[in-house]
């Protein structure tokens, strides 16, 4: 074993609290020796030492020097083995005289300072590493222990053992009579069990300077890399570095199920100005339940749960938990080819689910069994999980999270949540997940004040305070919480393979009074009401997403007119404002005039024919998802056919006319759960989806089921025309036919792809045939043929279809010089391409 020699006239180790007898000790040493070496006598330079050694270890009661003695080759009783070493630490006694000339030993108390051991007791010391541990001091090397409830410590050290003096109330010190500090464990002895351990405090910092440097610059954009609890081997070492942001805290310490949840004897250092503190625990690793135990401004104590936690206990329960990933992707081919169209000019069919509730009691391995079959089935190409990561209380759906890098514990582990991800990859399924940076929960045990004052959230009550759902707000102008935010977006997207990240209550970053009355808020520096520091947050986070993870989408919930949401970040516009980089916006306003459109009776719609034409007065100002989401069937709002009005048979034709007319619309769509099988009941996160409604027993199965097929069908149609997708976001890829047959409830557009290979979609929203209905088509199409009809008899229609290819007429209809006559059936939406 090679012993590491101290650092030349100085040690970094030492602690910066030297006593003034130390120090008074040390600076006589050194004009002893320079006097040694000029005395002539020998025997007298010997006593001074001597002298020196003993007024030194009066100045403090309880302190210790150390003699290295051999043991005699032959065993008395009681006695080491032979030719081993014993190092007792005793009362300090002069060594005996040795045959050859020492240099003269003065030393020092090894014991902890009065001042240290208050602050460590209090649990306010800011640089422990510098107090306990061992540290070359004059006389030897002292070594000190902060062990609360040990019966007696020995330090161990190749063949040399040292007992070391019981200081009291957990302290333990002595000085070995060493050259330098040597590689060393402690042996720990409690009552009833013993423990041979390395000592904590005799490890350099865990965290490298790069890091802390982009901490502070709040640039670290794998910050769960660097903050956390890490397994790793340090030193030579395996244990675990545990590293938390809390700069206002006077000290922090760990406490887990490795040291009873007791923290006392686990303090950490402050890393410098960054405000980050750090310590490794050699010995523990995964599995462990840990949390930060912080003592605030005030005195005051408080224990919370890691933010960067990685896995978490299962709610109620609110500890983290150390975690090590050892997931082996298998999902190679998906992530090649992801990338090759972007996400706005391919096709986009989203099923959004909440995973808790679409089998109950599934964990995310059966999910992984059943979910990516029954998607692909159905022919989505991707889920939008609603939030996945950790939060308290499941009403919430996710939506006020606690444990922004954990998924949620109820489902079973990160690697289990990896392994989901991989099945949805490996069957063509892409996987998208609500993400929400907007605000978090008041928790004690989580981030609110989360050191003892406001560090997450804004320092202003009017900034941090959300009006809406008893939430705090982030502080999006402090660098560190932008760092936390945007490190955890691309987190998301890198451990877990994360296709896209929708991007919940925009709107609510966005503007200062979102929701607030005159005089709740405080106009920004220019007078507006724009929130300048979310604005630039959200640009970092695009910018930072886009540029690190190529193939990933990101998609805003923001339900005004906000210009620029999906422009690209660096494209000022006429506000005065870059684009907030989104690559897709859902349109709202949409999904508002349609629903309510469809909301009326069918002899009343005539009258809002407007709400259904409006949106392709701005469709092509964003890039725009169509969402049929959780929040469109819950609280009273009703599922999606129980919007529609008339009996049962009226209620499903006009739900699949509906989708058919969406699938056809500019844009991405959209489907919550439990909608594809036109499900009567609200949505609920207690018992999800109605799934006997498709059981061949029940009596109305085929109702249901018919409305499913439908959704296969549109989903495998759409995949397979380009004109549905292609130019989703170019004016080149629509035209209207008929958007002006209000008194009909008819509406008739065409869709093109790159090639202008063109699709006639054509929905009837009224509850009569209407036979030989003349629209005008382009004379360049020879023949039409009918390719998908929702009132077929399959999804449970009255099968009024179009069985034969149209042909165009010589006869001029809506702008166009030919036209043909078709059959459109009652509430229906029908689908035509060139025969």
């Amino acid at each position: 074993m090679t012993p590491r020699p101290p650092s030349p006239g100085s040690d970094p180790h030492q602690s910066a609290e030297q006593t003034a007898e130390e120090k008074s000790v040390a600076k006589k040493a050194a004009v002893e020796n320079a006097s040694v070496k000029k005395a002539a006598a020998k025997k007298d330079a010997v006593q001074k030492a001597k002298k020196a050694a003993k007024k030194a270890t009066a100045k403090t009661p309880g302190a210790k020097s150390a003699t290295v003695k051999k043991t005699s080759a032959k065993k008395a009783p009681g006695s080491k083995a032979p030719g081993k070493k014993s190092v007792k630490a005793q009362l300090s006694e002069p060594a005996p005289e040795p045959a050859l000339e020492p240099a003269p030993v003065v030393a020092v108390s090894p014991a902890v300072h009065a001042d240290d051991r208050a602050r460590l007791l209090a649990g306010t010391h800011h640089a422990p590493h510098s107090v306990l541990g061992a540290h070359p001091v004059p006389g030897g090397v002292a070594f000190r222990v902060f062990r609360p409830y040990a019966r007696s410590v020995t330090v161990l050290a190749g063949e040399l053992r040292a007992e070391l003096h019981d200081d009291g109330e957990g302290f333990f010190s002595g000085l070995l009579t060493l050259r330098e500090v040597p590689e060393y464990r402690l042996l720990v002895t409690y009552e009833g069990s013993e423990l041979e351990t390395e000592d904590p405090y005799r490890f350099l910092p865990a965290l490298g300077d790069l890091d802390l440097h982009l901490i502070g610059e709040g640039r670290h954009e794998q910050l769960w890399q660097a903050l956390g609890a890490e397994p790793m081997t340090h030193q030579g070492v395996a244990g675990t570095r545990f590293t938390v942001w809390a700069p206002n805290a006077r000290g922090v310490r760990v406490a887990g199920t490795f040291n009873f949840w007791d923290g006392t004897g686990y303090p950490m250092r402050s890393l410098g100005g960054t405000g980050v503190w750090e310590l490794f625990v050699p010995a523990i690793g995964e599995g462990e339940l840990y949390k930060f135990d912080i003592t605030r401004p005030d005195g005051s104590r408080t224990q919370r749960a890691d933010p960067l936690a990685r896995r978490t206990e299962v709610p109620p329960n609110t500890s983290s938990i150390i975690h090590a990933s050892h997931h082996e992707w298998h999902d190679q081919e998906w992530m090649e080819r992801r990338g090759r169209i972007p996400a706005h000019e391919g096709p986009l069919s989203i099923y959004e689910v909440h995973l808790a509730s679409w089998r109950p009691g599934l964990t995310y391995r059966q999910l992984a069994e059943q979910l990516p079959a029954y998607v692909k089935e159905l022919g989505f190409t991707h889920v939008e999980l609603m939030p996945v990561a950790e939060h308290p209380f499941g009403g919430s759906w996710g939506y006020q999270v606690t444990g922004f890098y954990a998924p949620t514990a109820r489902l079973g582990t990160p690697d289990d949540f990896k392994f989901l991800v991989d099945a949805l990859h490996q069957a063509g399924i892409g996987v998208l997940m609500d993400w929400v940076p907007a605000h978090f929960p008041r928790d004690d045990w989580a981030l609110a004040e989360f050191d003892g004052r406001p560090l997450y959230e804004h320092e202003d009550p009017l900034r941090s305070a959300h009006p809406d759902w008893g939430t705090l707000e982030f502080d999006f102008g402090r660098r560190e919480v932008r760092n936390f935010l945007v490190a955890n977006a691309v987190y998301w997207c890198e451990e877990f393979h994360i296709d896209g990240l929708r991007v919940d209550a925009v709107a609510s970053m966005l503007y200062l009074d979102y929701s607030r009355e005159p005089g709740q808020w405080i106009p920004n520096a220019h007078g507006g009401r724009e929130n300048l520091d979310a604005v630039a947050f959200l640009q970092e986070m695009n910018a930072t997403v886009y540029r690190r993870v190529p193939g990933v989408v990101t998609i805003a919930e923001e339900s005004t007119a906000w210009d620029g949401v999906t422009r690209a970040t660096h494209h000022m516009g006429p506000g005065g404002f870059g684009g907030l980089g989104f690559g897709l916006k859902w349109n709202m306003g949409w999904m508002h005039d349609s629903l309510g459109y469809l909301s009326h009776e069918p002899i009343h719609r005539r009258y809002h024919h407007h709400e259904m034409t409006f949106s392709m007065v701005y469709a092509y100002s964003e890039n725009y998802v169509l969402p049929i989401s959780h929040d469109e069937v819950v609280h009273g709002k009703r599922s999606l056919v129980s919007k529609m009005p008339g009996d049962w048979w009226q209620q499903r034709a006009t739900h699949r006319a509906y989708l058919a007319f969406m699938w056809a619309h500019p844009g991405k769509q959209l489907l919550i759960m439990g909608q594809e099988f036109a499900q009567g009941a609200e949505w609920s996160e207690a018992h999800g989806p109605d799934w006997w409604l498709l059981d061949p027993a029940y009596g109305a199965e085929a109702d249901h089921r018919g409305v499913r097929d439908l959704v296969r069908d549109l989903n495998a149609v759409y995949r397979d025309t380009p004109a549905l997708w292609a130019l989703d976001t170019s004016p080149d890829g629509f035209r209207w036919v008929a958007g002006d047959a209000a008194e009909d409830n008819v509406f008739a557009f065409l869709r093109y792809d790159t090639e202008g290979v063109p699709l006639l979609a054509v929905s009837n929203f009224a509850p009569v045939v209407r036979q030989d209905y003349r629209l005008g088509v382009p004379e360049d199409v020879p023949a039409w043929h009918e390719t998908l009809n929702t009132d077929g008899a399959r999804y449970g229609g009255s099968d009024v279809t179009n069985p034969d290819p149209l042909k165009p007429e010589p006869q001029g209809r809506h702008g166009q010089a030919t036209s043909i006559r078709l059959t459109l059936p009652p509430l229906a939406t029908v689908w035509l391409r060139p025969a």
